[in-house]
């Protein structure tokens, strides 16, 4: 892989510091996720070289503003960065959901109408591809969710999709991927704000 290899988090909403699943709901950053966004865009802006980079984008306005945000030039907005669709658990949190499904996680668990394990790497298998062959021409930010994100570590970990519950992501975290010698690596998570 010559070049690096960046994951944004958005900044906070509303719902993420209430620990609500937000899936396809759009919402806005709070002043919080504002201000998170800048300071990782001048972060990443400290670690990406001279060249641009390709910057894709989850189409959800929480993403496409911390792009914005942190100085980022979004070159394609695709669903294949959306969040993890949590189908009836939108906008409740694992408490609630936990009062009837004892010991539930998104990670150990179905989602009655939401997206399967199964769906949720064959996307994140079908995005790392893409990215792989972006990499040989430029750097590549993905600017995204905490639970996809989490998946897509895991994924280039060449892990289960599942054992994305193993990387914890903050509001407007920036992880790098690489490899060494072609072996996928978590060069850093959740790189501190500048």
């Amino acid at each position: 892989m010559a070049h690096p290899f960046f994951l944004l988090r958005h900044g906070q909403t509303e719902w993420s510091a209430q620990g609500k699943h937000t899936g396809r709901t759009d919402l806005p950053l709070t002043e919080t996720g504002r201000e998170q966004a800048r300071s990782a865009g001048r972060t990443l802006a400290e670690r990406l070289p001279g060249e641009p980079a390709e910057v894709l984008s989850s189409p959800r306005r929480r993403a496409l503003n911390t792009a914005e945000l942190a100085g980022l030039t979004v070159s394609e907005v695709t669903e294949d960065l959306a969040e993890w669709d949590y189908g009836d658990y939108e906008g409740i949190t694992t408490a609630e959901i936990r009062e009837t499904v004892p010991g539930w996680t998104v990670w150990s668990h179905p989602m009655p109408n939401g997206e399967t394990a199964g769906a949720v790497t064959a996307r994140a298998d079908r995005l790392l591809a893409r990215v792989r062959t972006l990499l040989a021409e430029r750097p590549v930010v993905l600017v995204g969710h905490g639970h996809f994100s989490r998946v897509l570590v895991a994924r280039w970990l060449e892990l289960a999709a599942t054992e994305g519950v193993r990387f914890a992501l903050e509001p407007a975290g920036l992880t790098e991927l690489g490899d060494e010698r072609g072996v996928p690596q978590l060069r850093h998570l959740n790189i501190p704000p500048h």
